[in-house]
């Protein structure tokens, strides 16, 4: 993939997109923390606290693009992929259970420990979409983070005022996995390098995940109104 060719901006919309949906929660914890801070500290706890995330997110990322080229470990990804998918659609959340913190510094190390722990989705997701490629992850970092973080409150907001966006974001993430799964070196011994078996697979997955999540999320919705009843 060269730099700023079609492929790669395909990867790093993929990169912003996965990152805007799976780090609206991320978004809840950074407010979450600050809140009980004196007004004048809570937006430089947001600033600093940020920025350690992002070190460490950006850090983690650039470590998972090297360890998924071992033998297997990008099928293994891949998988693990297509699994995030059809969670995002069913999993409630439960930000609540984040407390805020009395202190600048404590606050700073909540935002920082519970991004690193909440964004292990993003980091494999982002490493895969990357295909390789560390400039794509610190791109698509510096894009996506800071409209999460500083933008919050809209993307929450867009989120639930537009749920297709949840669907979309789950579509984006399977293709990723598709793509890790059929450029496994393996998989490319057998099947060969084929774009019609590649967005083939990914259709077919992309209306299983989305079936399985629907279904899922129907199902919970009878059973709250029959113990509602």
């Amino acid at each position: 993939m060269e730099l700023f060719s079609p492929e790669f901006f395909q990867a790093l919309f993929a990169i912003v997109i996965m990152d805007l949906v799976l780090g609206g929660d991320n978004a809840i914890v950074i407010g979450m923390a600050a809140r009980n801070l004196p007004k004048q500290q809570q937006k430089k706890v947001i600033l600093f606290g940020t920025g350690g995330a992002i070190l460490i997110r950006t850090l983690a990322t650039l470590v998972a693009v090297y360890l998924l080229k071992i033998p297997g470990l990008m099928f293994a990804g891949g998988l693990l992929l297509v699994w995030m998918a059809y969670k995002l659609l069913t999993d409630e959340k439960h930000d609540e259970q984040v407390d805020s913190a009395a202190s600048f510094w404590g606050a700073i190390k909540t935002i920082i420990i519970a991004d690193a722990v909440m964004g292990l989705d993003n980091v494999l997701a982002v490493a895969g979409a990357a295909h390789g490629h560390p400039i794509l992850v610190v791109f698509g970092l510096l894009i996506s983070i800071p409209i999460v973080v500083w933008g919050s409150t809209l993307v929450i907001k867009a989120i639930n005022r537009f749920p297709v966006i949840i669907p979309i974001g789950s579509a984006v993430i399977t293709h990723t996995a598709v793509t890790m799964l059929v450029h496994e070196k393996f998989v490319v011994n057998i099947i060969g390098e084929s774009a019609l078996i590649e967005w083939g697979l990914s259709a077919v997955l992309i209306a299983g995940v989305l079936y399985l999540g629907h279904r899922t999320n129907k199902k919970k919705v009878l059973e709250a109104a029959k113990n509602a009843a």
